[in-house]
C-alpha cells in the first residue's frame, strides 16, 4: 500500500468512524437525531405494555395454565425477547412486553382469546386449536407467477393424523374454522393433506392473512381467557442505573485501550480505534435489527468489547512473534494476520452456532442473549480482521516500518505446567466440588441451595396506589426500604403505571402475617387523605396477588436442551477442525470446571439467580471456549513439526507458553472491563458482573492450567494403547513365524 492509498484509507475510516460515533453516541436519547435513540429498551430500562387475562373457567387444571402460559411466551417473543408471561393468583394471566406504549394495539394484535374448532359442514370438529402448532401469515407465488398472501397451519402428531383423516374423505368439501362462536374462514379441500402442514389461500391482503393467523395462534391456547386489565408501566429502573452502566463501560473501554498502547505501541492505538469503531457499530445494528436491550443486555454488550479485544491481542502477539523471529515487519504483518486468522475463525465460529441453536430452540431472554451475542461476535471478526489491518498496513505505508512501533515480544522461560498437571487437577477438583458442598450446607440450614429470584421461585405483587407521585428514583429512596425492613430481603422490582399514582411492587412470597404488617407500615409512612368507612382510619388502597415464575418450567427444560445441544455442535466442531476426539474432550471436561465454579460462586456468595444467571452460565461457556480454542490452534501447529521437540509434554508447554501473552492480556482486559462496572454498577448489574468475573478468572486457569494436560493424559493413554497392541501384533506375528518354522522342520523330519 503506497502513501497515498494509505492517506485515503486513513481519512475513509476516521469518516465512517465520525458518522458512527454521531449516529450511536450523539443519537443517543429521546430528542437526539441518531439513529441509536430507537434502539428498543426493555421492560426494566423503558417500561411497556401490562396485560392481565383471567379465563374463563374459574378453576382451570394447572397443566392447562402451564401450557397456556408456555404457549403466549412463545407468541409475545414476536414483540421481544425480553417480554414475560406469568400466572397471577390461581386463574390469571399477566403478559408484559417492554418497549410498547400501546396496549389497545397490543390486545388488537393478540386477538382476544377464545375457542377455537375446525368443522366439517355438517358440524363434525375434526379438532380444536389445541392442536396447532404454529399458524403464520406468509406469501408465495400463484399459478400466473403473482404474488399471493397465504396463512400457513401446522399441526402436531395428533392434530395431523385427524386432519389427514378428514381431508382424505372430504376432498372438494369445506373445513369451517370456527373461532369463540363465529366462522372466520372456511377453505375448501383440494386434496388430501396427510404431513401435517397446510396452506390456507383465498382474496388475502396481508392484513386480512395476518388476523386470520392471529385468531388461530390465539384460539390455540388451552384455556379460554377474557381481558380484565392493561396498563402502561414505567422503567424499573432509574436513570441512575443505565448513565452508571455506561459509565463503567466508558471507563473499562478506556482502561482497556490504555492496556492495548502500553502493550502493543502503535497497533495498540489501533486496536483501540477498532474497539471504538465495534462498539458503534454494535450500538447501530442494535437499532438496525431491532432487538430489545435490557440492563443486563448493556452488560453483555460492555462485555462483548472486553472479548472483542481478544482477536487484537492474537494477531498483535503473533506479528510480534514474526519480528523477534527475524523477519521483516511487512512480512511480519502478512504472516501474524494469517497465522491468527484459524484460531480466531475457529474461536468465534463456535460461539456462532451455540448462538444458532440458542436462537433456534430456546425462548424469552435466553434467545435475546443468543442474538446479541452473535451481533457482538461477527462486528468484532470484522473489526480485528477488516478494519484492524486496514489501519496497520497504512500506518505501515505511512512510514512506522520500523519494528520498535510494534514493541518487543515478551518471552517467557517455558512454563512446565504438564508436569504439575496433578496439582493443577486437584485444585479442579476441589473447586468444582465447593459448589455442591455449599448447596448441601445452605439446604442443612434451610435457606435453600441457590438464593432463587422472583424469576425462579415466584412471589407476591402488591398493588399501591399512593396519594403523590413518586420518581423511580424516589421510590428506590422512599418506599422500597419500607418494604425491604418489612420483609427481610433486599430483592424488590416496582412498576409504576402510568397516568396515576399506582405502583406495583413484586417480592418474594409473602405471608398473610407479612402481608398485614407491610399493609400498616405503609399505611404509617404514606397517609393518604381517603378514610376507610369500616375502619375509621386513614388507608393505602393496597391489593396482593400471588404471582408464579417468570421463567417457567418449560422454558429452563427448552434452554438447558439448548444448552447442551449447542455445547454438543461445538465440540462437534472442534472435532471436525482439529481431527482429533480428545481436543474436544478435554474442551469439555474445561468447560465443566469453569461452569461449575460460576455455579459455585452463586451458592458461596447467595447471588440471586435470576434471569442473568443464564446469560452469564452462556457468557462464560463461549469465553471459555474461545481461550480453550486458541491454545489448542498453537499445539495443533506444533504438531506438524513434533520431531523439532524432544517429548509431548515439551511441544504442549511450548505451545502454552507461547500463547501466554495472549491469555494475560485477553484475562485481564475482559476482567477489567467487567470491574468497572461492578465498581460503578447498581445491585442489579453487579449481581450479574461478580459470577462473570469468577468465571472469567477460571476461565484463564482452565485454559492454561487444564486443557493442555488434559489432552496429554487423552494422547499418552491412546499412544500407550497403540504401543501395547504394536507390541502384541509383532510378537503375534513372531510367534506365527516360529510355529511355521516348526512346522517345515517337522515335515523334513517325517521326510
Amino acid at each position: 500500500m503506497n502513501k497515498s492509498k494509505a492517506r485515503i484509507t486513513l481519512i475513509a475510516f476516521a469518516a465512517i468512524l465520525a458518522v458512527l460515533l454521531y449516529t450511536a453516541f450523539v443519537g443517543w436519547g429521546k430528542t437526539g437525531s441518531g439513529a441509536a435513540k430507537n434502539i428498543k429498551l426493555g421492560l426494566d430500562l423503558e417500561g411497556g405494555v401490562s396485560i392481565t387475562y383471567q379465563t374463563v373457567d374459574p378453576s382451570p387444571s394447572a397443566e392447562d395454565m402451564h401450557d397456556t402460559i408456555y404457549k403466549l411466551q412463545q407468541r409475545v417473543d414476536g414483540y421481544s425477547t425480553e417480554a414475560s408471561v406469568y400466572q397471577e393468583g390461581n386463574n390469571r394471566i399477566n403478559i408484559e412486553i417492554p418497549g410498547v406504549s400501546n396496549a389497545e394495539e397490543i390486545l388488537a394484535e393478540l386477538g382476544k382469546p377464545g375457542s377455537l374448532e375446525f368443522q366439517l359442514d355438517d358440524g363434525t370438529v375434526i379438532l380444536d386449536g389445541s392442536h396447532v402448532i404454529s399458524a403464520e401469515a406468509a406469501s408465495q407465488r400463484d399459478k400466473m407467477n403473482n404474488t399471493e398472501y397465504v396463512v400457513q397451519l401446522e399441526f402436531d402428531s395428533e392434530g395431523a393424523e385427524a386432519f389427514a383423516d378428514a381431508t382424505s374423505a372430504h376432498v372438494g368439501d369445506n373445513i369451517a374454522i370456527i373461532y369463540d362462536g363465529s366462522t372466520v374462514s372456511a377453505p375448501r379441500v383440494n386434496e388430501p393433506i396427510t404431513d401435517g402442514k397446510c396452506v390456507i389461500t383465498g382474496n388475502f391482503t396481508i392484513e386480512s392473512a395476518q388476523e386470520l393467523a392471529s385468531y388461530i395462534r390465539i384460539g390455540s391456547l388451552s384455556l379460554e381467557l377474557e381481558e380484565i386489565r392493561s396498563n402502561v408501566v414505567g422503567a424499573q429502573l432509574g436513570q441512575k442505573a443505565l448513565s452508571s452502566s455506561l459509565i463503567g463501560g466508558l471507563i473499562g473501554l478506556a482502561i482497556v485501550v490504555l492496556i492495548m498502547i502500553f502493550a502493543y505501541k502503535v497497533p495498540g492505538i489501533i486496536a483501540g480505534f477498532a474497539l471504538i469503531m465495534y462498539a458503534a457499530l454494535d450500538l447501530v445494528a442494535l437499532n438496525a435489527f431491532d432487538m430489545t436491550l435490557t440492563l443486563p443486555g448493556i452488560a453483555g454488550v460492555i462485555l462483548s468489547i472486553g472479548m472483542a479485544v481478544d482477536a487484537n491481542v492474537i494477531i498483535y502477539a503473533r506479528i510480534r512473534e514474526e519480528i523477534a523471529a527475524g523477519r521483516t515487519v511487512k512480512s511480519a504483518i502478512d504472516i501474524g494476520f494469517k497465522k491468527a486468522l484459524t484460531a480466531i475463525v475457529d474461536g468465534n465460529i463456535t460461539t456462532l452456532i451455540a448462538c444458532f441453536v440458542l436462537n433456534l430452540m430456546a425462548t424469552g431472554s435466553v434467545k435475546g442473549f443468543a442474538q446479541t451475542l452473535a451481533l457482538g461476535v461477527v462486528l468484532s471478526m470484522f473489526t480485528a480482521l477488516v478494519i484492524s489491518r486496514l489501519l496497520v498496513n497504512a500506518c505501515y505505508a505511512l512510514g512506522m516500518s520500523d519494528a520498535k512501533y510494534f514493541g518487543k515480544a515478551i518471552h517467557f522461560n517455558l512454563l512446565h505446567i504438564v508436569e504439575k498437571r496433578k496439582l493443577f487437577f486437584a485444585i479442579a477438583v476441589i473447586c468444582m466440588l465447593s459448589g455442591p458442598v455449599f448447596c448441601a450446607i445452605n439446604g442443612a440450614r434451610g435457606v435453600g441451595p441457590l438464593n432463587l429470584s422472583m424469576e425462579f421461585r415466584g412471589g407476591t405483587a402488591t398493588d399501591v396506589t399512593f396519594k403523590d407521585s413518586f420518581t423511580i428514583e424516589e421510590i428506590d429512596e422512599k418506599i422500597k426500604p419500607v418494604i425491604q425492613d418489612v420483609i427481610g430481603s433486599a430483592e424488590v422490582q416496582a412498576q409504576k403505571v402510568a397516568g396515576g399514582n399506582e405502583i406495583i411492587f413484586k417480592t418474594r412470597d409473602l405471608t398473610s402475617d407479612e402481608r398485614l404488617d407491610l399493609r400498616e407500615k405503609l399505611n404509617e409512612s404514606f397517609p393518604i387523605d381517603t378514610y376507610n368507612d369500616n375502619e375509621g382510619e386513614e388507608a393505602l388502597s393496597i391489593n396482593f396477588e400471588t404471582i408464579s415464575e417468570t421463567i417457567s418450567n418449560e422454558m429452563r427444560r427448552d434452554a438447558v436442551i439448548a444448552v447442551i445441544i449447542a455445547v454438543i455442535c461445538m465440540l462437534v466442531y472442534i472435532w471436525f477442525r482439529f481431527s482429533d476426539v480428545r481436543f474436544a474432550s478435554a474442551a469439555v471436561m474445561a468447560l465443566i470446571h469453569d461452569v461449575l465454579l460460576v455455579f459455585a460462586s452463586y451458592a458461596i456468595v447467595r447471588i440471586s439467580v435470576g434471569n442473568t444467571f443464564i446469560a452469564a452460565m452462556l457468557t462464560i461457556v463461549g469465553y471459555s471456549i474461545n481461550a480453550t480454542i486458541v491454545i489448542f490452534d498453537r499445539v495443533r501447529e506444533n504438531l506438524k513439526e513434533r520431531r523439532s521437540f524432544q517429548s509431548l509434554e515439551e511441544l504442549i508447554d511450548t505451545s502454552i507458553t507461547s500463547t501466554m501473552t495472549r491469555s494475560i492480556y485477553t484475562s485481564l482486559t475482559t476482567f477489567v472491563t467487567i470491574t468497572a462496572l461492578y465498581i460503578v454498577g447498581v445491585p442489579s448489574i453487579k449481581e450479574f458482573a461478580l459470577p462473570l468475573m469468577v468465571g472469567i478468572l477460571a476461565g484463564a486457569f482452565s485454559s492454561v492450567c487444564l486443557t493442555g494436560p488434559l489432552w496429554y493424559v487423552l494422547r499418552k493413554a491412546k499412544d500407550v494403547k497403540d504401543m501395547a497392541a504394536a507390541k502384541a501384533q509383532a510378537e503375534a506375528a513372531a510367534a506365527t513365524k516360529i510355529t511355521s518354522s516348526k512346522k517345515k522342520k517337522g515335515k523334513k523330519a517325517a521326510k
